[in-house]
């Protein structure tokens, strides 16, 4: 069975696009077949993998408003075995047009049902909002991964996605769980950091990666070279946080698929 992980927050810049690109990069590098869907207007995981905009005839846009199927829109990447369904400026008016739609939450769900048997993972890369376009992504999720920025504000959008999710388990989608929240832009030289961290471990104890991932410049200079940051600088510290959290990731998955089997 394809597994489908969202990575979902609705604040930018706390290290989503990222996350999503190298979780789906370490995958690919394991032996498994994935998927990228790019659900994200900006683009930025269609960049960070080296997708130009002229590669990006097909898009996710178009896969949700039911014009182009996702095996048609997968471009396959530098990485073996990762594709990514990409997107471009088109999408941001994928909200409005959903609004019209029959169905409106279950577009992409629909489009995953419909894919062949070609991909072990499907990673999706959610904007920052917590509108329609995320709503389609949780809908169709087994799994949601939810990067964290240690910073104050960050905790007040936390609940209020856990609220969004919790709703989706009730209303759209029962079966969807947290696979985990990543602590990301970590500076341990700072208290406030230290307190976020104890906050969140306390407030949701296990389902919070040990893995922590820090400020690094590396990793912010990967995606201007079309890379993942563990294929840019394997050896610097954020590559090297990304390849731990993803032993660790993959660790968790095998208890989801172990929980699955049982049940």
């Amino acid at each position: 069975m394809t597994r489908i992980l969202a990575v979902v927050n609705q604040k930018g810049g706390v290290g989503k696009t990222t996350t999503a690109v190298n979780m789906a990069t370490a995958l690919a590098a394991i032996g498994k077949k994935v998927l990228v869907v790019d659900l994200d207007p900006q683009g930025n995981a269609s960049t960070g993998l080296g997708i130009p905009q002229s590669q990006r005839t097909k898009t996710s846009y178009q896969v949700l408003i039911g014009d182009v199927s996702l095996e048609d829109a997968a471009v396959k990447t530098a990485i073996p075995r990762l594709e990514i369904a990409p997107a471009t400026i088109d999408l941001s008016g994928a909200e409005i047009e959903l609004v019209t739609m029959e169905e409106r939450e279950f577009q992409l769900k629909n489009a995953l049902k419909d894919m062949p048997d070609r991909w072990d993972y499907v990673v999706i890369d959610c904007p920052p909002s917590l509108g329609l376009i995320t709503i389609n992504a949780l809908t169709a999720s087994h799994a949601v991964l939810i990067p964290l920025q240690c910073e104050f504000y960050a905790l007040e959008g936390l609940s209020h996605l856990l609220k969004t999710i919790r709703r989706i388990q009730q209303h759209l989608n029962p079966d969807i769980a947290i696979h985990g929240v990543v602590l990301t832009m970590y500076d341990r030289r700072n208290k406030l950091t230290e307190q976020i961290e104890a906050d969140v471990r306390s407030f949701l104890g296990a389902d919070v990666y040990k893995t922590v991932i820090p400020r690094n410049v590396r990793i912010s200079e990967a995606p201007s070279h079309g890379q993942p940051a563990i294929v840019y600088d394997l050896k610097c510290a954020g590559s090297q946080a990304y390849v731990k959290l993803a032993r660790e990731m993959i660790a968790r998955e095998r208890q989801f698929l172990s929980a699955a089997k049982a049940a």
